[in-house]
């Protein structure tokens, strides 16, 4: 008898804390992602009308590579990570992969973000800017979840495959991706401080 695992989720998780120039990077993204919290008043807008927990520029800014020339040079680090896993995925692409959306999260103590996924795009994924102690963790549903009917319960040995969700805890550099129809959500901030993160959409 065997068992033959098929239909497999992948999830790519890497850090850019070896990447040249990170640390320097990290610090002025930090800054660049709390002054934008301040200042950009569209955005600002946006979350009060949207009930946003905090702060986010996907309904603001969407050329931020070209503002700014620290989100140019992260560009440059994602593109290499996006098509990395897509060639682990062995997509068969007519085309490179490219970046779509770039948008900064400043998710205050309390706040979280519902289960959701990315219609239109390819690949999608979060950097760690910010994680204090007790920031969420990313939460990731199994897509057959809605099929499963009477399945029942799992015993203590089953291991993370076998999961219904998986919570993935980010330190600051960690870069996150999955395919965009991978449903997620961000549970509530328990930290006392707000958790930052730059997400993003490849198409």
């Amino acid at each position: 008898m065997s068992l033959r695992s098929l239909f497999a989720t992948q999830v790519y998780d890497a850090n850019l804390a070896s990447s040249r120039g990170w640390a320097e990077l990290h610090e002025e993204l930090l800054d660049l992602c709390l002054v934008m919290a301040e200042e950009d008043e569209a955005g600002i807008e946006w979350c009060r009308a949207n009930h946003y927990p905090g702060y986010t520029s996907y309904g603001s800014i969407n050329d931020l590579p070209q503002r700014f020339p620290e989100f140019a040079e992260l560009k440059k680090l994602l593109d290499k990570h996006a098509a990395s896993f897509a060639e682990s995925l062995h997509f068969d692409l007519a085309k490179k992969l490219k970046l779509d959306n770039l948008w900064v999260n400043v998710l205050m103590p309390g706040g979280g973000h519902t289960g959701h996924i990315h219609p239109h795009a390819v690949l999608s994924g979060t950097l760690y800017i910010h994680v204090p102690d007790g920031a969420s963790s990313l939460k990731i549903e199994d897509p057959r979840l809605v099929m499963m009917m009477a399945r029942p319960g799992l015993t203590a040995a089953a291991g993370e495959a076998e999961q219904p969700f998986v919570y993935l805890k980010p330190a600051p550099g960690t870069v996150l991706m999955w395919e965009s129809w991978l449903r997620h959500e961000v549970p509530a901030n328990r930290a006392e401080e707000q958790r930052i993160s730059i997400s993003f959409n490849y198409a």
